[in-house]
């Protein structure tokens, strides 16, 4: 664990003899003390010596430099991401106190301070390479829930089936999977209790600072049958968490099918190295859904992916992967925007029309109790028209 942390030295150089008037302090502000701990070991380098001497309740700590020894490592580790209140950056002190006679107050003669920054979490797009692969496991006959509708490379792919059997589906991944030389990770029936919605549950990113770089799964608040799955199957020794609630109660735009990051992307002239992240969101009217505060606020703090809000309220589930995606090209940005079109979509039926298909029903397979309308009776809605029209 301490080679996660980042590292502060603190060098005492000078007449030894000054440390018998004067004690070196080493502290943090009130306000920081949830944010960070610092762990000192000692002049010695035994791991079983190294102890928390700053954070929660420990605001200071005596430094006391050895006779042959001018530098001291301290390890620091940070413990809340930047937040809406919190922007990140946490200060370290080291004041230099004097001691005068007895029965009177020490009086700080210098104080050198350093700044740190915790390191952002960062979504990785899905044209990057995957490292691993998850998938939940679907059997016929359960009950299931209803939908909520790099490091250098990206850590997780995701695929989220929609049928009630998916053993098929589960074997065609994998079968990808190995063609990737990516392994794969089934999550089964009594892990993800009929939850097959991987997608929503969880969205996989990282932490990288100069001298270190590891995944953080980010977990959502829909809290459905995967609720648990992050928690007691993803975190790890190198494998962080994050979660934010929705006290406010979480709406089908909290999943984080309705959470998505570009490649990097240069915006008039204004470079985002690490793309922007794109949320769903109501489009600007009363009564419109929007994702929950805690997470917009959590992504906004984060800073290095400047988050965009787009409308996708208009859609029944609402997520913003329901009408965009980026897949690889080999020219130009390096990428393409696929976006479903409502207009496309009629042009198409519009033409089978012409084409005599217009009596063939939509939505036959795979999708019980919804309404099976002909190809003519959606071009005859002229209220679906519209709507699409505005949506468009």
């Amino acid at each position: 664990d301490l080679k996660d942390m980042a590292q502060l030295l603190l060098r005492t150089r000078g007449p030894r003899a000054i440390f018998a008037g004067h004690r070196l302090l080493l502290h943090l502000d009130f306000g920081h003390a949830d944010k960070i701990r610092v762990f000192y070991g000692g002049s010695g380098a035994e791991l079983e010596k190294f102890k928390p001497v700053l954070g929660g309740s420990k605001l200071s700590y005596t430094v006391r430099p050895g006779r042959h020894c001018h530098e001291s490592v301290f390890y620091v580790e940070g413990l809340a991401f930047p937040d809406r209140t919190f922007e990140g950056l946490v200060s370290l002190h080291v004041t230099l106190l004097e001691s005068p006679e007895k029965g009177l107050l020490e009086s700080p003669i210098f104080t050198d301070s350093v700044v740190f920054r915790v390191a952002p979490w960062i979504m990785t797009p899905n044209t990057q390479q995957p490292l691993e692969v998850f998938v939940c496991r679907w059997v016929l006959g359960a009950p299931a829930l209803p939908a909520a509708g790099s490091a250098p490379r990206s850590r997780f792919s995701r695929f989220s089936p929609s049928v009630d059997d998916n053993e098929g589906f589960v074997a065609a991944v994998g079968a990808l999977a190995e063609r990737a030389q990516c392994p794969l990770t089934v999550c089964p029936v009594p892990q993800n209790r009929q939850d097959r919605w991987i997608q929503d549950e969880v969205e996989f990113g990282y932490v990288q600072a100069p001298h270190k770089t590891f995944p953080v799964v980010f977990d959502s608040p829909r809290d459905r049958g995967l609720k648990d799955f992050p928690v007691r199957s993803i975190l790890g020794p190198d494998f962080g968490y994050v979660a934010r609630q929705a006290p406010e109660g979480a709406s089908s735009l909290d999943s984080f099918g309705n959470l998505e990051v570009s490649p990097p992307v240069t915006v008039r002239g204004k470079e985002y190295p690490l793309g922007r992240i794109l949320i769903g969101s109501s489009f600007p009217r009363v009564g419109g859904r929007r994702m929950a505060t805690a997470v917009r606020d959590f992504l906004l703090a984060q800073k290095v992916q400047a988050p965009v809000e787009l409308f996708s309220d208009w859609l029944h589930v609402g997520h913003v992967d329901e009408f965009l995606s980026f897949v690889p090209a080999p020219d130009r940005k390096g990428f393409r925007l696929l976006l479903a079109s409502p207009s496309a979509c009629y042009q198409l039926l519009r033409e089978k029309q012409e084409e005599g298909y217009g009596e063939a029903a939509m939505f036959q397979a795979g999708l019980d109790r919804v309404p099976k309308p002909t190809i003519n009776e959606i071009l005859a809605n002229e209220e679906l028209r519209k709507f699409n029209d505005y949506a468009q």
